[in-house]
């Protein structure tokens, strides 16, 4: 699942991308509401956890914004002891959640599994695609009745490809997904990944199509 984290406090930022990364999620890190706005109209996000108080728009400002243009992915709203009126006025407009600061990890972690859960309810847990079947819900991969063993970063790039199937994944979104938007890594560092997993599924009926110098393409195979 890709998850969009919206904090300036960039220490807690870092540290909840880590968490989230460490359990095979993609998480982008945005740190400005004005950024943060712009890049969910134009990459949108599969769960967004949105702080409150932000330089530039505010996260309320962030939600109306999602909200009055039709999008409706899962958001847990982080805010402080005191914003009790805030916290009300974000559930009135869309917000599926809140956490109150300081939080535990392993809390954040509960909420982002149960409106992951709400949300499969709507989109469907399981696509399949040539022999091959991956459940969202339990991030598992399977064919044939047979479970397998996929790495993380190789999960992340087979997530995106099928987020995006049909169409051609540019390299540096695809290493965006799996390693967070400014992370400090080439595009490059995506292609070792992309070619173990390539040969994962080449007796499954899934091929991944290479696009010089556009990206990437999931493709059922004849």
């Amino acid at each position: 699942m890709r998850i969009v984290i919206v904090e300036d406090n960039e220490t807690l930022a870092n540290a909840i991308a880590y968490r989230l990364r460490d359990r095979g999620h993609a998480a982008d890190v945005l740190t400005d509401g004005d950024a943060a706005d712009l890049y969910l109209e134009q990459e949108g996000a599969d769960l967004i956890v949105l702080d409150i108080n932000l330089p530039g728009r505010s996260g309320l400002e962030i939600l109306r914004s999602l909200r009055h243009r039709g999008d409706s992915a899962p958001v847990i709203l982080l805010t402080a002891r005191t914003e009790t009126s805030d916290r009300v006025s974000g559930l009135d407009m869309g917000a599926d959640d809140y956490l109150v600061k300081p939080f535990e990890m392993d809390e954040l972690e509960a909420r982002i599994r149960a409106l992951s859960r709400r949300k499969q309810l709507d989109y469907g847990a399981r696509e399949t695609i040539g022999d091959l079947e991956f459940d969202r819900t339990a991030r598992q991969v399977s064919a044939k009745g047979q479970v397998l063993d996929v790495p993380r970063r190789e999960m992340a790039v087979l997530e995106c490809l099928l987020e995006r199937r049909g169409r051609i994944v540019p390299k540096s979104q695809l290493t965006d997904y799996v390693y967070g938007v400014g992370a400090d890594v080439d595009d490059s560092a995506v292609e070792p990944h992309v070619s173990r997993l390539r040969k994962r599924l080449q007796n499954l009926g899934v091929g991944i199509k290479t696009a010089r110098g556009l990206g990437y393409l999931l493709e059922v195979q004849k």
